[in-house]
């Protein structure tokens, strides 16, 4: 737990000090905002390092029990029902998708989050298929995008921000965790009884498309043309009391939402630990206390970033906006993009189970910096799009087909992962601080919120497409160079090696 503690602190502790720096510089915020800015920032310190211990402890092992029981059914029926009710459960309990729902025009909330949910199951499926058969991942997100940018063209402006910002908020740090462990055990069929690492991943690439198309298609049926938000207003904290007043319902308001979470997963684990698993007492232990960390973890986490992170992002983006020099808006948004990725909870478990299936191939050092560089290139060009107004599609498709592009060149593992890193790095820390930065910018500027702010959330799904892939197309090319001709030291050293073993023998 010390240790988990120690690197959320080190993930959260650059973004704090960069925002407290701009407090006392450009941006004088008022006591109240930073009252709550810092006691945001020990929740998320605290509730972050017990969430991925729990991750560590439970989600992950019950994620790969569960799927290695279900291909030992060897019921192709079976599983990709138990896939799509996975899928529609876990996504239905998400906590962020509730926010979505309260922020689109002109669509009832349970319609849209059963439509999320649906959208989600389908495509868990459709990754299992392509496991159990071996399809080229590429190819399927080749048809899925192609689609998903045709029936854009066809969709109000305001279901286009929603759409794509569902695919983010889905893959939050309750379906990251369990859908991630849940392909490690399903990758087990892959074809001809062999499963490569890119089978490993792959399952939150299709997840974050099937949410996309699910709620452009809804676009369609209802045809909203409009739609309002609601706006952020900042409290008064006049003294401590007041500051825990404003955290105490939101404690419980989230332990709600993540128990809900929780409870179709630890559902699930029990009806296979009754049936199938048969787990020893000292094993199901570990896992129930793993679970409560999680809780734990999650609800200080939600709570931190929800009550104390979202005033200061809004006020932050606000006075950088309203500056004479506003330009400064892009390269300081791309300095706050580059570390607070570090600080989304599901990002950690994603580096881990990369380097983990990978062998230490990719380790999490190189993850992390292709995550940090792709986010900061998103909010940057986020933030330009918030002073010129510039149409989201006028980034969104040429990406996509630069990121579509690479698929051809790079390692088929580098794909997988790549989009997989997409969903993951638009998690709450980009809903609850980089969206109310870019609301309170456009606000200052005069722009369109539902068009010009909602859109960061696509932008930080689309880049660590590109930047992961090119990492995997630079490993490509020094791997070539490395299987030329060998030198002379690099023969003597393994010539060295094996004396050595054998003195050891």
């Amino acid at each position: 737990m010390k240790e988990k503690i120690l690197e959320s602190l080190a993930a959260v502790l650059p973004v704090t000090a960069i925002v407290l720096l701009l407090s006392i510089t450009l941006t004088p915020m008022p006591l109240a905002t930073v009252s709550l800015f810092l006691t945001g920032a020990v929740l998320l310190v605290l509730g972050m390092g017990l969430f991925t211990l729990g991750a560590d402890m439970a989600m992950m092992p019950i994620g790969e029990k569960v799927g290695a029981q279900l291909t030992h059914t060897k019921r192709l029926g079976l599983i990709a029902l138990s896939c799509f009710v996975i899928g529609v459960i876990i996504t239905m309990a998400e906590p962020d998708l509730s926010v979505l729902a309260n922020q689109t025009p002109g669509v009832p909330n349970l319609v849209l989050i059963l439509c999320v949910a649906v959208g989600v199951g389908l495509f868990l499926v459709l990754a299992f298929l392509r496991s159990l058969f071996g399809w080229d991942l590429s190819r399927i997100l080749i048809v899925c995008y192609a689609a998903v940018f045709l029936i854009a063209f066809f969709v109000p402006g305001s279901f286009l921000a929603v759409a794509f910002d569902a695919g983010g908020v889905t893959t939050g740090p309750i379906t990251v965790p369990f859908i991630m462990a849940l392909g490690v055990g399903l990758a087990a069929i892959g074809k001809s009884g062999k499963s490569g690492e890119e089978n490993n991943f792959g399952l939150i690439a299709l997840c974050s498309v099937g949410p996309i198309l699910s709620v452009l298609i809804l676009g369609m049926v209802y045809g909203a043309s409009g739609g309002s938000y609601t706006p952020l207003t900042i409290p008064e904290v006049p003294t401590t009391r007041e500051l825990w007043l404003q955290f105490q319902p939101a404690f419980l308001q989230y332990a709600r939402e993540v128990a809900a979470a929780l409870a179709p997963i630890l559902l699930f684990f029990l009806i296979f630990q009754i049936f199938f698993l048969k787990l020893r007492r000292v094993h199901l232990l570990r896992i129930l206390v793993g679970i409560v960390y999680t809780f734990t973890g999650l609800t200080l986490f939600l709570t931190g970033v929800n009550v104390g992170f979202m005033p200061a992002g809004y006020t932050l983006g606000a006075m950088l906006a309203g500056l004479d020099i506003n330009w400064i808006l892009v390269p300081l948004g791309m300095l706050i993009g580059f570390f607070i990725v570090k600080a989304e909870p599901a990002v950690a478990v994603l580096n881990k189970q990369v380097e983990t299936v990978t062998e230490g191939v990719i380790s999490q050092k190189m993850m992390m910096s292709g995550l940090s560089v792709g986010m900061a290139i998103s909010v940057g060009l986020s933030m330009v799009r918030v002073l010129t107004g510039l149409p989201v599609l006028w980034l969104l498709i040429p990406g996509y087909l630069i990121a579509l592009g690479l698929t051809f060149v790079v390692p088929k593992v580098f794909t997988s992962i790549a989009f997989d890193s997409g969903g993951v790095a638009s998690g709450p820390m980009t809903a609850t601080f980089l969206l109310p930065f870019a609301m309170g910018a456009c606000d200052a500027v005069g722009g369109s919120i539902l068009t010009d702010a909602f859109g960061i959330v696509a932008m930080v799904a689309m880049t660590p497409l590109i930047i992961i892939q090119l990492i995997g197309l630079l490993y490509r090319i020094r791997t070539a160079h490395a299987h030329g001709p060998q030198p002379v030291y690099e023969q003597e050293e393994i010539i060295e090696l094996d004396w050595n073993e054998e003195v050891s023998a």
